[in-house]
């Protein structure tokens, strides 16, 4: 009887996980983002439908390689600066963003940041600004 009652009153625990308790997102034209996952490795062509619903574009290449040449609206945030997770940190965590660097190494361990801080939705561009 006793291993019973065990079983019961821990079953339900098990059932909620972080991802299914997350709220969907409407996009400016009412259409709804789903939580399957925080990241998202997109490729380029869903990249620049996401930016035409004004998502934050976020650039994590170094300053230099932003200035050679980027895409239009993002913002500069170096994944190499020693202040990165103050500065990511510092973005509203309740909003989706589109993240790249060059070819999409530094974009990856950036997504995995900011989801351990608690994002809500990440879009990372496939093959980085090199598939641009």
């Amino acid at each position: 009887m006793k291993k019973f009652l065990f079983v019961l009153l821990f079953i339900p625990l098990d059932c909620f996980s972080q991802n299914e308790m997350k709220p969907n997102h409407k996009l400016e034209n009412n259409s709804e983002v789903t939580n399957s996952s925080t990241i998202e490795l997109v490729e380029k062509k869903f990249f620049k439908n996401l930016i035409t619903e004004n998502i934050q574009i976020i650039d994590v290449r170094t300053p230099k390689e932003y200035e050679e040449g980027h895409i239009i609206n993002a913002v500069n945030i170096n994944y190499k600066a020693s202040d990165f997770i103050q500065e990511i940190s510092d973005l509203d965590k309740k909003k989706p963003y589109l993240i790249y660097c060059k070819s999409g190494n530094r974009s990856e361990k950036a997504t995995k940041i900011m989801d351990s801080l608690g994002f809500y939705k990440i879009y990372d561009l496939k093959g980085g600004f090199m598939n641009w």
